[in-house]
């Protein structure tokens, strides 16, 4: 690609001082362009992120896309860094641009953003539990997405009485890796609790995958969109949505959640690891700062990212009363990057 674009750098002069002598010219920052995930772009964005990356010299300027996309649409070409949100994904673009390095400054498991009165319904049918925080058995809820259960079947139910099937509302399978993250916990479960591999484990559960997808009509290409219809607009549209754990929390620390709003851990569930893949050496110091460097790390914690240092996240959690599993168990793993493409594939067939 190009080579390093360069920013002058501004002198101040000072007026105030005995020689009249200016101050020393800050060194010029290096400007250093990636695609990203979208629900990085917030943090790209934060002044305070920008700041510190001016700090270590560099400038970043992010275009935000689907993870798949970026891994199999997006001409990366014009860019110094591709950071998707998943290994898999990160893993094909190594592939294909022959690259040794990667970095994973931090990382998110999925969860499930939803509301008090769906969550209340959801443990009466059997889906939902609540200890220290709210929890979302997969398998049930699977059961009652191959029996076409509707909402307003479920006993009791006054609160959302709606002719709906019981979905959760996720992104495009075709472009979003969250969406990809939601099929292979449901292709786990459907697997008899384990990772699709293989050509038959994946005609066997291909029909639930499609059709967990197909019911909910139009979705998102990033998960931007849902989370926020979930902020705005309540439970009406949407009530559940598959989204990062650190949409949740971030948007708790700029006061953004309402009471009522309920985050949920599927069970089981994946650890989305957003992984900086550098295309050349501009890209390899971005990937660098934002693994080693403890302002960065802080701020990625800020903004609800699970860095290395457990505890930086933990007390983001507890400053800001997000009620956070801190101590993840039950994670799958998730399918090769050629498996998720076949089932992928295989449900964007179903499509028509």
């Amino acid at each position: 690609m190009a080579g390093v674009v360069v920013v002058a750098a501004v002198v101040v002069v000072v007026t105030g001082g005995g020689d009249g002598a200016a101050a020393p010219a800050a060194p010029p920052l290096t400007l250093v362009r990636g695609v990203v995930g979208s629900e990085k772009r917030a943090f790209f964005d934060d002044p305070e992120v920008r700041a510190a990356l001016a700090r270590q010299g560099v400038r970043v300027e992010v275009q935000p896309a689907g993870s798949r996309q970026i891994a199999t649409s997006v001409d990366l070409d014009r860019y110094d860094f591709a950071f998707p949100s998943s290994a898999p994904a990160a893993d094909r673009i190594q592939r294909q641009r022959g690259v040794s390095v990667k970095y994973t400054p931090f990382s998110s498991p999925m969860a499930i953003a939803t509301f008090q009165p769906i969550a209340d319904l959801l443990t009466e049918a059997g889906v939902a539990g609540h200890d220290a925080v709210w929890t979302f058995d997969v398998a049930r809820y699977l059961d009652l997405v191959a029996k076409d259960t509707r909402w307003d079947q479920l006993k009791g139910n006054t609160a959302y009485p709606v002719k709906k099937n019981v979905l959760v509302s996720t992104t495009d399978p075709r472009s979003s890796n969250s969406a990809a993250m939601y099929l292979a916990v449901a292709g786990y479960v459907a697997n008899g609790d384990a990772v699709v591999q293989g050509a038959e484990a994946e005609k066997k559960v291909l029909p639930l995958l499609s059709r967990l997808f197909l019911s909910q009509g139009y979705t998102d290409n990033t998960t931007e969109g849902p989370f926020e219809e979930y902020l705005s607009l309540g439970m009406g549209p949407a009530p559940m949505v598959w989204i990062y754990e650190a949409q949740y929390v971030d948007a708790t620390v700029q006061g953004r959640t309402k009471p009522g709003m309920v985050l949920m851990y599927p069970s089981p569930t994946v650890l989305s690891k957003h992984t900086l893949v550098p295309l050349d050496s501009n890209g390899d110091r971005v990937g660098r700062l934002l693994t080693t460097d403890p302002e960065l790390q802080r701020l990625a914690a800020e903004h609800g990212f699970r860095p290395a240092d457990a505890a930086l996240f933990d007390k983001v959690a507890t400053e800001h009363r997000v009620p956070v599993e801190k101590n993840l168990i039950d994670v799958v793993d998730t399918p090769s990057y050629d498996t998720l493409e076949h089932l992928l594939y295989g449900v964007a067939l179903s499509y028509g």
